[in-house]
């Protein structure tokens, strides 16, 4: 196989929170402990455990968003730790997020093509109206239409919502993806098309995504890997059918086991 796209290696992160009868004690949670990854160019590895696994902090230090204790992040090669502030933040283009809510995650007081647009006025991509073409085509793509553009994200469905956020993520062209939980917060039915969208978005686009989620179910139908994380630990990692059909774990086991509304899902992505 060739050199993965993006790979973690060693990585720590502790969190000190108060603790005690009156909040005067302190006590350490390790959020990653010694956590290694290799994400390979064009595929999907989901990272999948229950809330507080350490799984949304992972998907933050790798995008630098968080300090890590110690450990090494390598996107194409280069460690994103040693990069000045101006190389990372050109570095940062190629490395996009797609959020777990698409309430929270869009300002409300901007419009849409303002929101998509955003990445491209930072990065200094192009021309205002080379700029306003590729938001009209990244919407698009996504779904929505050109009217769009002028609308504020209040005025859309949650579904919607995340679309947005999606052409947001892919307006910059990026190589790497981290979805984080990215429709854990939509009904069922949405959810099948936005996962759809994005294997489609994968294909067209040769993008590499980390797919961030506790729920094995949505996992199945996007993933060729499957890291599974607990307490902040790796505990078993192998492509998507071989955990599936034989885990390892007891811990993986019990999350397989406690998936709702399967057959549904796999009846609308084929």
């Amino acid at each position: 196989m060739s050199e993965p796209i993006l790979s973690a290696s060693h990585l720590f992160k502790t969190y000190t929170q108060r603790s005690g009868r009156f909040g005067f004690g302190t006590s350490t949670i390790k959020a990653l402990d010694d956590v290694s990854i290799q994400l390979q160019a064009g595929y999907t590895l989901a990272v999948v455990g229950e809330s507080g696994s350490g799984k949304s902090t992972l998907a933050r230090c790798l995008l630098q968003l968080l300090p890590l204790d110690s450990g090494e992040i390598l996107f194409q090669g280069r460690d994103l730790s040693k990069l000045s502030a101006e190389e990372l933040r050109s570095e940062r283009r190629y490395l996009q997020m797609v959020f777990q809510d698409p309430f929270a995650s869009l300002n409300p007081r901007m419009k849409v093509g303002e929101i998509v647009g955003e990445g491209l006025l930072i990065h200094n991509l192009g021309n205002q109206a080379e700029q306003r073409e590729k938001v009209i085509r990244m919407l698009k793509r996504v779904g929505l239409d050109e009217a769009d553009m002028q609308k504020y994200p209040h005025q859309f469905s949650g579904g919607q919502r995340q679309r947005i956020g999606i052409a947001r993520a892919l307006v910059l062209e990026p190589k790497v993806v981290v979805c984080d939980e990215p429709v854990s917060a939509l009904d069922v039915s949405i959810q099948a098309q936005i996962l759809l969208l994005l294997k489609e978005l994968q294909q067209e686009m040769a993008l590499s995504y980390l797919f961030i989620s506790h729920d094995l179910r949505v996992v199945r139908h996007i993933a060729d890997e499957v890291a599974v994380m607990h307490n902040g630990r790796l505990i078993e990692h192998g492509r998507v059918d071989e955990i599936y059909a034989a885990p390892q774990q007891q811990y993986t086991r019990n999350l397989l086991n406690s998936i709702p509304g399967h057959k549904h899902m796999a009846a609308q992505l084929g």
